[in-house]
């Protein structure tokens, strides 16, 4: 069967519509692969283009104009015995833009490397919307 909401797909629009149900709903992916049993690779996929479609409606294709904070920052578990600060095992780097009076866009990188971040930072890098917090 065909369907008219994702091209090149063996997934129906019945079940497609099913896991926008579950998406809505605010289900995990492993509780949405048990629900419609599709492997929760899949879902993962289709939620994350869920999110990148809700951020492409909500900014309206705009960039970050205007006055924009940068700033990055590490998340994880309590600091265990070892070294502190950037090399801290166990802690996810996150780089973060706040665009004043605006909205705030998060997502997770490997390394706080210039290489990493310039692209982010001069727009040519979209944010990644399941990191969007």
């Amino acid at each position: 069967m065909r369907n008219k909401y994702l091209k090149h797909t063996h997934i129906s629009e019945v079940k497609f519509k099913q896991i926008l149900k579950c998406f809505s709903q605010d289900f995990t992916a492993s509780q949405t692969s048990s629900l419609t049993n599709i492997s929760r690779n899949t879902i993962n996929g289709l939620f994350a283009k869920f999110r990148l479609r809700i951020l492409d409606l909500t900014t309206n294709g705009e960039g970050l104009g205007g006055e924009v904070e940068v700033d990055e920052s590490y998340f994880g578990a309590r600091r265990v015995r070892g070294k502190r600060g950037r090399g801290a095992l166990g802690k996810i780097p996150v780089v973060g833009l706040l665009k004043r009076h605006g909205k705030v866009y998060t997502q997770i990188i490997s390394n706080c490397s210039k290489e990493e971040l310039m692209p982010i930072l001069k727009g040519k890098n979209t944010l990644k919307i399941n990191n969007l917090h």
